[in-house]
């Protein structure tokens, strides 16, 4: 299991459930190794491979990945350079960052 895919498992530990009421989404990580998060019911969830249809995919490097968790790479910065490539909700890429802890993914 690579760095990026280890970090996106700790996604449910350091999920805020008040920062998202009533959000139902499914996010798509195209990294090394496909993943996908899925929040829903107050609650986040992440599985391997590829979601059926998700709300939204972002297409990433590993290395940027682990950087854009630990809030060491702005995301608006990485999308502008062509780093991250979004396709889907952009709205809910925005709020993304803001539903964990991002203390969670430092090492």
């Amino acid at each position: 299991m690579s760095h990026a895919v280890a970090l996106i498992q700790r996604m449910p530990d350091a999920f805020d459930p008040k920062a998202a009421p009533g959000l139902d989404a499914t996010v798509q990580y195209r990294i090394s190794q496909p993943v996908y998060a899925r929040i829903a019911n107050n609650q986040c969830t992440v599985h391997n491979g590829e979601a059926e249809s998700p709300d939204v995919t972002l297409d990433i490097s590993d290395d940027d990945l682990i950087a854009l968790l630990a809030g060491q790479l702005n995301g608006t910065t990485a999308f502008m350079t062509g780093r991250l490539r979004i396709q889907g909700d952009l709205m809910l890429v925005q709020k993304l960052l803001g539903l964990f802890d991002k203390s969670a993914f430092r090492d």
